[in-house]
């Protein structure tokens, strides 16, 4: 018989043996921040932008470059016939192994959108060092060019634009779309997917060099880009994005500008808060119908006309031209879905589903025919209840001395 000692130090040896197994340095690794894809210069190729956190570089409390060539990153593109292929030419010349497990963001180029997808979703879905909740867009821009581009306040771009979409239920300029929201949609036999849209706008601002406003390309939020199974058959501008994205991500705020009651040259700001978006469908003589209900309240936080809550009509003016542009919203939204687009990425479908299995059963096959024949009824009701801080008319002359 063996001592106790020894079988529990021989023990430990095997466990630790498999710690050595697959084991990767951190200086080893290239840090991928962010990727591209274009459509490569060979035709049937791809090209693929790896864009490369550099740590020695992106260090420091403020963000200065603390490392030996300044740049906080570096972009590597190579081509293949494969995203797989042209992974591994980028080994060709990078010094370390390419590691995705910190990547960002996706960004696709649309030109290579509207030839499909599947290939990417499956690469990015089958690869286990990937994240399913990284973000996925696509522009009209090279990709490789938007994924180098700094933008806002961050050192590495990648968390630039990662962190522009903390910010989207503020805006309300484009859908916040992730990997696995795009395969959940491109899966489900009804849902077609739907992914942000970014794209560049001369904005840069140097306050260092006089006459150089506007001289950079920064990367803005653009709308969305709408699918049919896995191509790209149009886009969305960002102001009719904000009647789409009640369909598909819960409501935050919004903002409307509207003209003052008693004067339609001035403007009035309206911030639209407790939101509640709901669709019902229903099934009557073998016809599925859908209706939409919103419901808001909101206040009014900039007006360049007199206005207090006790002016009832002038109250009641303002809450139905809220309504009317709300109703106006979702009705351009499903008529561009069932007419132009053809494409259920409002979820229409999958709604009815959860309520009618069975009845989804008979319809489902055939919902492609059917979804731009649906009715769908829209109702919106508006309740103006705050004036924020100012509560009474502000206008001139009117306080006595």
């Amino acid at each position: 018989m063996f001592p106790k000692y020894i079988i529990l130090f021989l023990s430990c040896l095997l466990l630790l043996s498999g710690c050595k197994t697959g084991k990767r340095e951190l200086s080893d690794l290239a840090l991928v921040m962010a990727v591209g894809l274009d459509k490569g210069e060979k035709e049937g190729t791809i090209k693929v932008t790896t864009q490369i956190a550099r740590p020695a570089d992106a260090r420091g409390s403020t963000g200065a470059p603390s490392g030996q060539t300044g740049d906080p990153i570096w972009s590597a593109s190579a081509e293949g016939e494969t995203i797989f292929q042209a992974i591994r030419n980028l080994s060709t010349f990078s010094s370390r192994r390419v590691f995705w497990a910190h990547n960002l963001i996706i960004v696709i180029n649309e030109d290579l959108a509207k030839e499909g997808i599947s290939d990417i979703i499956d690469f990015f879905t089958r690869n286990p060092e990937l994240r399913m909740r990284t973000w996925v867009v696509v522009t009209p821009n090279p990709a490789n060019q938007v994924v180098s581009t700094m933008t806002g306040l961050e050192v590495v771009p990648g968390e630039a634009l990662d962190k522009l979409f903390r910010y989207t239920p503020i805006s309300v300029q484009a859908p916040r779309t992730q990997m696995i929201d795009l395969q959940s949609a491109y899966l489900n036999e009804s849902t077609q997917p739907i992914l942000a849209r970014l794209h560049f706008v001369k904005r840069g601002v140097s306050n260092k060099k006089e006459g150089q406003a506007g001289a950079y390309n920064q990367v803005e939020l653009a709308g969305a880009g709408i699918f049919r199974e896995d191509k790209l058959v149009g886009t969305l501008k960002p102001v009719e994005v904000r009647g789409m994205i009640p369909f598909i991500e819960p409501i935050d705020t919004g903002v409307h500008i509207l003209s003052c009651p008693d004067d339609k040259s001035k403007k009035m700001t309206v911030e639209l808060k407790n939101q509640k978006f709901s669709v019902t469908p229903s099934f009557q003589n073998n016809k599925p119908s859908f209706k939409i209900s919103y419901q808001t309240t909101g206040s009014v936080v900039e007006a360049a006309c007199p206005f207090a809550l006790e002016e009832r009509d002038k109250v009641r003016a303002l809450e139905k031209m809220i309504e009317k542009e709300k109703k106006k919203d979702f009705e351009k939204i499903v008529k561009k879905a069932q007419i132009e687009f053809k494409s259920d990425f409002l979820e229409l479908g999958k709604v009815f589903n959860n309520k009618y299995p069975v009845e989804w059963r008979k319809i489902g096959p055939s919902w492609e025919t059917i979804f731009p024949t649906v009715a769908v009824e829209v109702h919106t009701k508006a309740t103006i209840n705050d004036t924020v801080l100012l509560k009474k008319q502000t206008k001139p002359g009117s306080v006595k001395n």
